[in-house]
């Protein structure tokens, strides 16, 4: 497999799935906070701590790290279609 292949295949994979996450569609950077929480909760009282779990990533953190992944993604991808038509 050549690198412009390997380039074109992971930048669109990243445009897809940063941009999924960056637009929240179906909910999915809400679904991402939430499952955090409830790992946060379980490891809380995994160690025997029960008082409430702290919030580490919101939903705009989320929503901002899928929006750079889909801006790296947007890079990878011509940069892979230039080296396949060289």
């Amino acid at each position: 497999m050549s690198i412009g292949a390997f380039l074109l295949t992971f930048g669109l994979t990243a445009l897809a799935g940063g941009g999924w996450v960056a637009l929240n569609l179906r909910g999915s950077a809400a679904s991402l906070e939430r499952r955090a929480a409830a790992d946060a909760e379980l490891r809380m009282q995994a160690q025997g701590r029960l008082g409430p779990a702290p919030l580490h990533m919101s939903r705009g953190l989320y929503r901002t790290l899928g929006t750079v992944i889909a801006l790296a993604g947007s890079v990878l991808a011509p940069g892979g279609l230039l080296e396949l038509a060289a």
